[in-house]
């Protein structure tokens, strides 16, 4: 696989450092820790890890409140032990990503300390800062992502400063051209350090409209989950100029040696504003998240259509990416899968043959659900906090990795207290039992992506062509050689056309089946064929 290809070409795989490996016992996950397990990834045919945020923190967000750019945070190691890991998941062919977190820095961050101080800092103009409005309070009625206005009073300088999420998470301001260059200097520290890319956070938001202008009011035909926010944020974010951005970071990243990639959060609820962020196809993010995708229900035809409105759509040069789960979102294997393994098998297997780069989340291996909910009070996640909302608390699919069934999960010492709890099914669900047993999902996802590397031409860079299928069920071709077909309903459904020989079934019963042009898939039944 070439340095030029290799994001196009593998199978990505996100780690929450501080859930996945704890390698000095005090309940944190770290990257010695992380380094401890590359030989899973290695043996899973994993290319690149990204790696949820590693820059030193207060974590009043969990390190998403970024209170230096160019150091690691003390909780997960030092740059010596991130140097460590790169250099050996290069020797085992495994790239690593870093998230980088350009829309607002924590207050704690040097920059911010030293604009409080007055109207006239030299770092005030790298932050929003708006007097009240003429009525008095907040200048406009942008929402904090997290709940409440996104306006914080500085009662010194009688300004207020922007957060489109934590108070304590001021927005940057991105029209300064000292902010843009800051963080030039901040992309080339790490690709210079040997990281292959950076999933940027909020990639749709980094610039705001320079009038301040408000947000206009949802409407009935908006996405239901903007009709529940309230407002399109067309002004406190999705900004056309924040394309100049990425165009100015691609170029930096495509200058880099070997190249690097740029995968961003483009949290938008349309295609026609999703595909934007590709630009031209080779001039602003290599691969874009579908949150769309992300949040249809798992049913074909919802799900077919966001892929091939996306097919339809993209520049050629451009190339999707799809991922089930994430940290923030939750686990596919509870939030489509409702806890059933058979519909989680069919969901991966939909990921790892789909035209573009599929991401796992960690744990998706072995059909890892969400955690159960913290008892009130014991929130970790501000969000939950924040809210009051049970269901917009991220701790649940934020919970240590299920490595076997001894105390700690193999996540940390059996003495350890887990900076979130272990899972109750983690003695039955976790990588050692599913590695001993070739049925289980965790060979299911490893031998779907040797499938991928056996047949490139068809699985990897070959075209993708919706199939004619009966109600509940999605087939597709990809390249001249492999056809998908996918059961995603509770009844069984015949297809017509199919002819060959079976190359994976989700069950594994099937592996081998040859089929004379017409089968029956049961309930949540996928296929391979060949």
């Amino acid at each position: 696989m070439s340095d030029a290809t290799w994001w196009r070409d593998g199978v990505l795989y996100q780690i929450y450092p501080r859930s996945f490996a704890d390698s000095d016992g005090d309940g944190i996950g770290d990257l010695a820790g992380i380094r401890t397990r590359l030989e899973h990834l290695e043996w899973l045919g994993i290319d690149g890890i990204w790696l949820n945020p590693t820059m030193p923190s207060p974590n009043d967000d969990w390190g998403y409140d970024v209170a230096d750019y160019v150091g690691v945070h003390p909780d997960l190691g030092t740059l010596e032990d991130l140097d460590g890991l790169i250099a050996d998941a290069r020797e085992r062919n495994i790239r690593v990503l870093l998230d980088l977190v350009p829309n607002h820095t924590s207050d704690q961050h040097a920059w911010f300390v030293e604009a409080l101080g007055s109207r006239d800092a030299p770092h005030r103009d790298f932050y929003v800062w708006a007097d009240p409005s003429p009525q008095g309070g907040p200048p406009n009625n942008w929402l904090s992502a997290f709940g409440g206005d996104a306006w914080t009073l500085d009662e010194a300088s009688g300004q207020y400063y922007l957060h489109n999420f934590l108070p304590t998470q001021p927005d940057l301001n991105w029209w300064n051209e000292e902010v843009r260059t800051a963080f030039d200097d901040v992309l080339r520290f790490w690709f210079d350090r040997g990281v292959a890319g950076f999933r940027i956070d909020v990639a749709h938001a980094i610039v705001k409209d320079a009038d301040l202008r408000d947000d206009p009011v949802a409407t009935p035909d908006d996405h239901p989950l903007i009709i529940e926010r309230g407002h399109k944020q067309v002004f406190s974010m999705n900004r056309p100029e924040g394309h100049d951005v990425l165009r100015r970071w691609r170029r930096i990243a495509d200058e880099a040696e070997p190249p690097t990639i740029l995968v961003g959060e483009t949290y938008v609820l349309d295609v026609d504003h999703l595909v934007q962020f590709y630009g031209g196809g080779e001039d602003e993010l290599n691969l874009a998240f579908n949150f769309l995708f992300v949040h249809s229900p798992l049913e074909a035809e919802p799900l077919r259509s966001i892929v091939g409105q996306m097919e339809g759509l993209l520049p050629a040069a451009a190339w999707p990416v799809w991922t089930g789960s994430n940290h923030d979102a939750g686990r596919l294997a509870t939030r489509w899968a409702d806890g059933y393994e058979e519909r989680a098998r069919a969901a991966l297997m939909m990921l790892l043959t789909l035209r573009g780069t599929p991401f796992l989340y960690y744990g998706d291996e072995i059909g890892m659900p969400d955690g159960e909910l913290p008892p009130e009070g014991a929130e970790r996640d501000p969000v939950g906090r924040r809210t009051g909302d049970p269901s917009r608390n991220r701790d649940p699919c934020r919970t240590p990795m299920q490595w076997n069934a001894e105390p700690g999960a193999g996540f940390t010492t059996p003495e350890a207290q887990p900076w979130l709890p272990i899972a109750k099914n983690a003695g039955t669900r976790n990588v050692a039992a599913q590695r001993d047993d070739p049925r289980s999902v965790l060979h299911l996802v490893r031998d779907l992506i040797a499938l991928r590397r056996e047949r490139t031409s068809d699985l990897v860079t070959g075209d993708y062509v919706a199939l004619p299928a009966p109600e509940g069920a999605w087939v597709f071709r990809r390249g001249e050689a492999v056809t998908v077909a996918l059961n995603l309903s509770g009844d069984a459904v015949r297809v017509e056309g199919l002819q060959g020989t079976v190359s994976i079934s989700t069950s594994r019963a099937r592996d081998g089946e040859t089929l004379p042009g017409s089968t029956e898939l049961g309930p949540w039944e996928g296929i391979v064929v060949k």
